[in-house]
């Protein structure tokens, strides 16, 4: 069966950030070869989908990046910065969530 893993990034910022994390996001899925994914024997499509809001903005107040979920998994992350793309498409390649983006 072949599902859809989203990451849906915050656009709503008044700077391109949530753009330019978007495009970043995916160069990288692109680069490491992960549009398609193969995890615990399901074949999963890597989408990265921009959106207005989140609703997360007091919890971006800790910097100037943009938030994402990873959805249906759920890891928010906020802060997110362009240069943050290759460790957030490591974490669907490893299962592994970057802990220092994690939003509580």
């Amino acid at each position: 069966m072949k599902s859809v893993v989203r990451l849906f990034v915050c656009t709503a910022q008044k700077d391109e950030i949530g753009k330019d994390v978007a495009r970043a996001l995916k160069v990288e899925v692109k680069k490491q070869g992960l549009k398609s994914l193969f995890s615990g024997g399901d074949k999963h499509k890597i989408r990265v989908q921009t959106c207005n809001c989140l609703d997360l903005c007091k919890h971006c107040k800790k910097g100037p990046g943009a938030a994402l979920v990873v959805y249906p998994e759920g890891p928010v992350y906020g802060d997110v910065k362009p240069r943050d793309a290759a460790d957030i498409v490591q974490h669907l390649s490893e299962g592994k969530p970057v802990k220092r983006l994690l939003l509580d």
